[in-house]
């Protein structure tokens, strides 16, 4: 219990991140679900408030909602949660994907193939979908 309030500490964790951190520090599977309920009754630990601020950060950062949306499940994060929490910021990723896109190559459009499809690759890497890349570039 104590290491896991340590954890917390530090940043919010998923249940599943506290989870996996305890068991490699050695902690018995009953040991660490005991521990995880404990935290969780007393609002140390929260996998809807991580959802919350790793959105929040991770738009201010200039990621989309795919990329966004992955990075949650790799942290164990279930997807009701996830649609719940990326819906609820209520974000216009078509003005997201534009401010990103203009911070990176400038406010005029790209000319030509291959500067259009440089820029598409990079809203792509950052979780944009297709069709607000489209949206962005014409």
């Amino acid at each position: 219990m104590q290491r896991a309030a340590l954890l917390l500490a530090r940043r919010e964790h998923t249940r599943h991140e506290l989870r996996q951190k305890l068991a490699r520090h050695g902690a018995g599977a009953n040991e660490v679900e005991a521990a995880l309920a404990q935290l969780a009754a007393g609002g140390l630990q929260s996998d809807a408030r991580f959802t919350e601020h790793f959105v929040r950060a991770k738009v201010n950062k200039g990621q989309g909602p795919l990329k966004i949306r992955h990075a949650l499940q790799g942290r164990g994060v279930g997807p009701d949660l996830i649609t719940e929490y990326l819906d609820a910021a209520r974000i216009d990723w078509l003005a997201e994907a534009r401010r990103v896109r203009t911070g990176k190559f400038g406010a005029a459009l790209p000319e030509g193939h291959a500067n259009k499809a440089r820029q598409a690759r990079f809203l792509q890497g950052r979780g944009f979908a297709g069709d607000v890349i489209k949206a962005v570039l014409n």
